[in-house]
């Protein structure tokens, strides 16, 4: 394996890829005693349109997140059960461009590679048990649809986006999953659970050799071909301004989202990603200008937050909580958008953000978990995610000023409102 030390973060990285064309990624920690395996593939809930053999098709809604669900089946019984009898803690993930698959152990670690491997690779479904499951993922879904975050947060995609994949509800709707048959998925696990899709990332007391010859022993020695996929051409405007619900909440709830122009992939979109984490907590963080004055008037409360996110094609701020006067506040954040894009950033302010942002980057090597999932992301969108000190040397108060005055306007800006609902 080809290793890269990182001198400024302290930390190597042994890589590989193999023949079929999966990448591994071995980060060897020796002190410790855990060891912590991820397979991922690059296929999450926005992935429904695909082309395969040459024909497209389209697929329904949670058929990612119901793929998942159904892997752990295997001709023998359960692989969850199977790496539980090794020690292992096992489980899995979907996300909007990534299905995850994962586990820990302090032992047996070799054997529980080779299962979480087997499991993956080598699909098992019938059509009875595609029909059970379509039970326990409808009710799963029935529950989250009463979640008001959920619904919040669902909502605010749907007015942001129209056309992009990325207003698709990760598990769909309980219709939705209704079409979904054991012939869907294994066309579905036929297009991405391929290794030349996929990549291996192991953190821990490992011997990288060791995973390597594993990879090599347990997977199909050719990958698949490239998938091309359409997640919709998004114009630049907003479905909807506004969207409103009743729900059974004691308190109203709110997110405002604003449409940020997105990244291509490679290290800008590693840049990007930086950026916005910064603009978002100067802008909206708990120790800003504009979180202290709405606190202090009431219109907010320690609920309060925002995030900034990305997405193949897509990338948005936003920001909620519990407010009784929604839309003031979502005015408040244009306002101090627009004043901190035309008069800056105070420099001592910037420079406290950007220390605390540097720190929490470094902090989260100290996860196996958040190393596996940055590695994973990483490769998926073409950057070295260990290459963050760089990035951050790179970016300048200007930058975010550039980035709060281009993308936070009113004309990028929607408002999700839960409300309660009259007895």
């Amino acid at each position: 394996m080809r290793p890269t030390f990182y001198e400024r973060i302290g930390e190597s990285v042994h890589r590989e890829t193999l023949p079929n064309g999966l990448q591994i990624c071995v980060v060897p920690k020796p002190d410790y005693a855990k060891q912590y395996a991820f397979f991922a593939t690059r296929y999450g809930g926005m992935d429904t349109r695909f082309c395969l053999d040459g024909a497209w098709l389209d697929t329904p809604a949670g058929i990612a997140h119901y793929l998942e669900h159904k892997m752990f089946d295997t001709k023998e019984g359960n692989a969850l059960q199977e790496l539980a009898k090794n020690g292992a803690e096992p489980n899995a993930f979907t996300a909007n461009a990534m299905t995850g698959y994962y586990f820990d152990s302090t032992e047996h670690f070799r054997e529980n590679l080779e299962i979480l491997l087997s499991f993956v690779s080598v699909p098992y479904f019938t059509e009875e048990s595609v029909a059970k499951e379509q039970g326990i993922i409808g009710q799963e879904i029935r529950m989250i649809e009463d979640n008001p975050d959920w619904q919040l947060y669902t909502r605010m995609m749907q007015a942001l986006y129209s056309t992009s994949t990325a207003r698709t509800a990760i598990a769909g709707t309980v219709e939705s999953i209704s079409r979904i048959t054991a012939e869907t998925l294994y066309s579905c696990h036929k297009a991405f659970y391929t290794p030349s899709n996929m990549i291996l990332t192991v953190v821990g007391n490992v011997e990288p050799a060791m995973v390597v010859e594993t990879a090599r022993r347990i997977l199909p020695r050719t990958g698949g071909p490239a998938v091309p996929r359409d997640y919709g051409e998004e114009p630049q405007a907003v479905a909807q301004r506004e969207t409103r619900l009743a729900m059974e909440v004691s308190s109203p709830q709110f997110l405002t989202g604003f449409k940020c122009r997105p990244a291509a992939d490679g290290e800008e979109y590693l840049r990007m990603a930086v950026l916005g984490d910064m603009a978002c907590d100067i802008l909206l963080g708990d120790s800003s200008p504009l979180y202290l004055r709405l606190y202090d008037q009431g219109l907010i409360n320690t609920s309060f937050g925002g995030a900034f996110e990305m997405m193949p094609g897509v990338a948005y701020l936003y920001a909620g909580g519990d407010s009784k006067d929604a839309r003031t506040v979502a005015q408040e954040i244009c306002k101090e958008a627009r004043r901190l894009g035309e008069e800056g950033v105070d420099e001592e302010f910037y420079q406290r953000v950007r220390r605390a942002a540097f720190g929490a980057n470094l902090r989260g090597l100290n996860s196996f978990e958040n190393i596996a999932v940055s590695l994973t992301e990483g490769y998926f969108y073409g950057y070295d995610p260990f290459r963050f000190p760089q990035v951050f040397d790179s970016i300048t108060r200007e930058d975010v000023e550039a980035f709060l005055r281009d993308n936070i306007t009113q004309d990028r800006a929607v408002l999700s409102e839960i409300v309660p609902r009259e007895n």
